[in-house]
């Protein structure tokens, strides 16, 4: 053996005798309570339950080998000041070593079937569903921080065809199909910058529970997914505030204890994008407004953009009132806003004329929640709230001096009761009542010609449903049963909803799973014409009015808008052991009652108006290894086959659907090391389908002759991304975090969408719309 060989070996076997025994010290240390209680869970078979805010920032000295349960939690009573009830041989709470004047409101939290999905902060419940919490969140490829819409498209089955968070695509379905709710209250505007950025501030989050089957009862609406998000709901009079920056926006959140009994939190955050002109805002730009009237108008030869000012903010507040021990108040607030301006200008006979365009959208909205604990078992939880989202839009034609107004607004209020009865450890049952008003309205007003319309429809629904939920003594096997029965009135019907989830675990490290739902919902999202809303965001929000023919108001045509329903069950298998996740999840999906208006058709039906269904069949599987305390990394796979059924279209005959995407992988790493974080990730896609004209097109004729709907598919997607922070202390109180991005590090170009035009000569034009180039962004945040 040579020399170099030799002085190899005995390098290699110097580094790891010394991180041998820099492991060796610092598992003398202090470890983070959370870290051991997942130990003794799976030392012991047992499940902990507790609040986050009791354990947050817990540590204690690492276990001995030799301790008993018993032990154990007397060595950590004496180190985190907690107490440690243990409740029977399988349960322990967690609650913080105080005096609870004779109320004791022990609540076993559903328990975790995987701490860390794909990072920190990301786990699964032996319910089906996913939980986010943004507090305690890792990292992930391409962001530097915790989007709860961006976060949500790292999960298996999820994806955005456009890269927004306006046009989520939960299994293949529409993103109007995705209930969004705010503390409980539904959101009808989810993203910032016509989609590019999350509209909900990730740092007042507390939660983000996400189901994509097996719904709870409690929920109606959102036939393809719900994404609950949460704010703090507890007082813990402890001030606590935030300031950060990235080169999109700014924002601060503040929590601020007014009493013992009562909390403000507010939060705000602003573009700067109208203040500075920075190299992320110009690709965001650049991908949002092409092949808009707004890009349009800049580039034409005749008339010209000028004064351009776009901008957008939003508002949280929510105050907290403890009445009594048993008595709590909460009120809500929210408000969106994004504005789009910019002068038209041109010159005709020697005369200039400038005109303004202009586009906003806002989604407002106010609650009030009551809980009582009526004892130690039972509680109630009354909610009123009213949303209201608007999108305007006024677009000045130079040339052709038209004028054309444009205006969505939805009115949403709501009351809700719930019950919550916990017999013992083993048994709950929900119930409750809902009742819902929506309204929705729709505006059209050209000058040249004259020509005015306003549509407004009510649907009111009443709904009960009921839910009981059964956890065995081993908490191996899960079983949750409910039914929901929604009434409206205005069409004399009934819809029964029954929702199952059921888990069970075997063989110690594996879990079997059948989740299964029927669902409906009244409101959905069409477009009328490609263009509409300054081409920007051409997608707006209709009620179901159970027509079944077209009807003429106001010289406008009304199109027959369904109730939306689904169907939908999964089967999963589920490993995890030695931080190995092995998970795979087959499902089968059927929606009736879509239309060809809600699916963004650019091909020969584009202009055509019929009801149809679509079903999807597909596997998820995902395998996540943790090879370290600071090395993981996952690599999921999608396979789906999604078709459309219209009996008025292609001869009945079922067709790919638009949001067809076979073919789904995520290959991802992190590392974590004190205060460092580093992520890299690759997505790639199948194209989506595509409607390319036919070899037999007649250039003679005014139109574009077709070859069969969806036939073809545009080249793969593919998008590298990379992302980094550090954290570390100002002093005692003030920590500080800065974090880079780069979107797409390759630049790849990405087609994700592409449609075809006639020119005035009658030539087929091909119009392609890219994905984001290469898009680096940097951040800075200060805590208190």
């Amino acid at each position: 053996m040579s020399r170099k060989h030799v002085l190899s070996i005995f390098f290699l076997l110097f580094f790891l005798n010394v991180a041998t025994l820099k492991a060796q010290t610092v598992q003398k240390e202090k470890q983070p309570l959370i870290t051991i209680l997942k130990a003794l869970e799976d030392r012991f078979n047992i499940s902990f339950s507790y609040v986050d805010e009791s354990i947050k920032n817990k540590k204690a000295t690492p276990l001995r080998d030799d301790f008993t349960l018993e032990e154990a939690l007397e060595f950590l009573k004496l180190e985190t000041d907690l107490d440690f009830e243990l409740l029977d041989n399988r349960f322990v709470a967690i609650k913080k070593a105080q005096k609870n004047n004779g109320l004791v409101n022990t609540q076993r939290l559903e328990e975790v079937v995987v701490s860390n999905y794909l990072t920190s902060g990301i786990t699964k419940l032996n319910d089906g569903s996913l939980t986010i919490k943004p507090e305690t969140f890792g990292i992930l490829p391409g962001l530097i921080e915790p989007d709860v819409l961006q976060t949500i498209q790292a999960l298996p089955g999820v994806l955005s065809a456009d890269e927004t968070v306006s046009n989520i695509n939960v299994r293949g379905g529409t993103h109007d199909q995705n209930l969004l709710l705010w503390d409980g209250i539904k959101m009808y505007q989810s993203g910032h910058f016509f989609g590019l950025i999350s509209a909900f501030n990730p740092y007042t989050t507390k939660r983000v529970n996400v189901y994509k089957n097996g719904t709870r009862a409690k929920y109606g609406d959102g036939i393809s997914s719900i994404i609950d998000m949460q704010l703090p709901d507890d007082i813990d009079n402890e001030f606590k505030a935030g300031l950060g920056f990235n080169l999109i926006n700014a924002d601060g959140y503040a929590k601020i204890p007014l009493s013992d009994k009562s909390e403000l939190q507010l939060s705000t955050r602003r573009s700067i994008t109208d203040l500075i002109n920075t190299s992320t805002f110009e690709q965001y730009s650049k991908r949002i407004f092409q092949d808009s009237d707004f890009e349009n108008a800049k580039n034409s030869g005749t008339s010209i953009s000028q004064n351009e000012s776009f901008y957008f903010y939003d508002v949280t507040t929510k105050f907290l009132y403890d009445v009594t021990e048993k008595d709590k108040i909460r009120l809500h607030f929210y408000h969106v806003f994004n504005d789009l301006n910019y002068d038209e200008q041109s010159t005709s006979n020697d005369r200039s004329e400038a005109l303004n365009s202009k586009l906003t959208q806002r989604n407002s909205a106010i609650g009030l929640t009551y809980t009582r604990d009526w004892t130690s078992k039972l509680s109630t939880t009354t909610q009123v709230y009213v949303t209201n989202y608007d999108l305007d839009a006024t677009n000045f034609d130079i040339l052709n001096n038209q004028r054309l107004i444009q205006e969505n607004q939805v009115y949403d209020g709501a009351a809700k009761l719930d019950v919550n009865y916990t017999y013992n450890h083993q048994l709950k049952i929900n119930g409750g009542y809902q009742f819902t008003e929506v309204g929705i309205s729709n505006l059209e007003d050209v000058n040249n010609p004259n020509f005015r319309s306003f549509i407004r429809d009510v649907v009111r629904t009443h709904a009960i449903y009921g839910e009981t939920g059964f956890l065995s003594n081993n908490a191996k096997t899960k079983l949750v049963l409910g039914a929901r029965l929604n009434n409206l009135p205005k069409f004399n019907m009934f819809f029964l909803e029954p929702r199952i989830s059921f888990s069970q675990r075997f063989l110690n490290d594996f879990r079997f799973e059948v989740l299964g739902e029927f669902k409906s919902q009244t409101t959905s999202q069409i477009i009328d014409l490609q263009n509409d809303f300054l081409g920007i965001e051409n997608r707006r929000w209709v009620l179901a009015n159970n027509k079944t023919e077209v009807e003429v108001v106001n010289n406008k045509n009304i199109y027959p808008v369904p109730i939306v329903k689904s169907k939908q069950a999964s089967v999963g298998l589920h490993y995890n052991k030695n931080k190995l996740l092995i998970s795979a999840e087959g499902y089968i999906k059927k929606v009736d009652g879509i239309t060809t208006r809600s699916q963004g058709f650019q091909n020969q039906y584009q202009f055509v108006n019929a009801i149809g269904s679509y079903k999807i069949k597909g596997i998820d599987v995902l395998l996540n290894k943790q090879f370290s305390n600071i090395l993981g990394g996952w690599i999921s796979y999608s396979y789906s086959t999604n078709n459309y059924t219209f009996n008025d279209l292609n001869n009945g005959e079922s067709f790919p659907n638009n949001a067809d995407i076979k073919h789904a992988l995520t290959f991802a790493g992190t590392y974590t090391n004190n205060n460092i974080k580093l992520a890299l990730g690759l997505n790639w896609h199948s194209g989506i389908p595509n409607t390319e004209p036919s070899v037999n097109d007649n250039p003679d004729d005014d139109i574009i002759t077709y070859s069969s709907p969806n036939s073809t598919n545009l080249e793969d997607y593919l998008r590298t991304d990379f992302s980094a922070t550090y954290a570390f202390s100002i002093s005692e109180t003030a920590h500080a975090t800065v974090g880079a991005s780069i979107w797409n590090v390759l630049n790849k170009k990405n087609i994700i969408n592409t449609y075809y035009t006639l020119d005035d000569q009658n030539m087929v034009n091909k119009v392609d719309n890219e994905s984001l180039g290469i898009t680096p962004n940097v951040s800075f945040r200060v805590s208190f």
